[in-house]
């Protein structure tokens, strides 16, 4: 872990200085890009394993990096910002960073907050499509779709509901505590068990609608199970 290569996309030169030196001190590669245009072109050439991201930037804001990083695929992201409202939190989690930092901050918790993101994201076998029932999901495309007699349905999901979805899916019939969940595929600064709850009610409310009553299925005691009901 402690060699992946970590973008700082931020264009206060103190700040991003203090950051590369503690991330460096720590044993990681760094680089860094003072504006959004020259942090999606570092972005797309070196293919950093996490992106260390403001919001305010010159040339393109933080919101719009973030969603040209997403529609490339999942290179992690912590927002790190100013900006303490929580609206500005839940459109950037919507988006799809996976944590979110008001400055001013400690450096170190930046560093082991990354660190968190990197242990959820790095050494992950190659991921194949998932097949459950009705249910298709494909971690590469970031795609789920139910099948239903009419034809295919794709789910419209967040982020983080694709990633319980995936998550789950991967071991179709497990039961899973909320706790798993939290550690597997919430933010940091949205991990709470009543956050799963309410993730996983939108997420079971989404496949229903879609056709696929019954498979996300809730667990006395433990938390969620993900399987096919008997005969499909």
């Amino acid at each position: 872990m402690t060699n992946a290569l970590i973008l700082i996309i931020e264009d206060e030169p103190e700040i991003a200085e203090i950051l590369e030196s503690y991330f460096a001190r720590e044993g990681f590669r760094v680089i860094c890009a003072g504006d959004g245009p020259l942090g999606l072109a570092h972005h797309q050439r070196l293919r950093p394993d996490l992106v260390v991201l403001d919001i305010k930037l010159p040339g393109l804001d933080g919101y719009e990096v973030l969603a040209t990083i997403r529609r490339r695929g999942e290179t992690p992201v912590i927002m790190v910002t100013a900006l303490a409202e929580d609206l500005d939190k839940l459109q950037a989690l919507r988006i799809g960073a996976d944590d979110y930092v008001v400055k001013p901050f400690n450096p170190l918790e930046i560093v082991a907050r990354a660190r968190a993101v990197l242990r959820r994201t790095l050494g992950r076998a190659p991921e194949t499509l998932l097949r459950l029932g009705p249910l298709s999901v494909d971690p590469q495309a970031i795609r789920a779709v139910v099948e239903t007699a009419a034809g295919p349905v794709p789910l419209d999901l967040t982020p983080t509901e694709f990633r319980i979805l995936a998550h789950m899916a991967a071991a179709p019939g497990r039961a899973f505590a909320r706790a798993d969940l939290v550690d597997a595929c919430l933010p940091e600064g949205e991990a709470l068990d009543r956050t799963v709850d309410s993730h996983v009610s939108n997420l079971r409310r989404k496949l229903s609608a879609a056709g696929a009553e019954g498979l996300l299925t809730g667990v006395r005691g433990i938390g969620y199970r993900l399987e096919a009901p008997h005969g499909r």
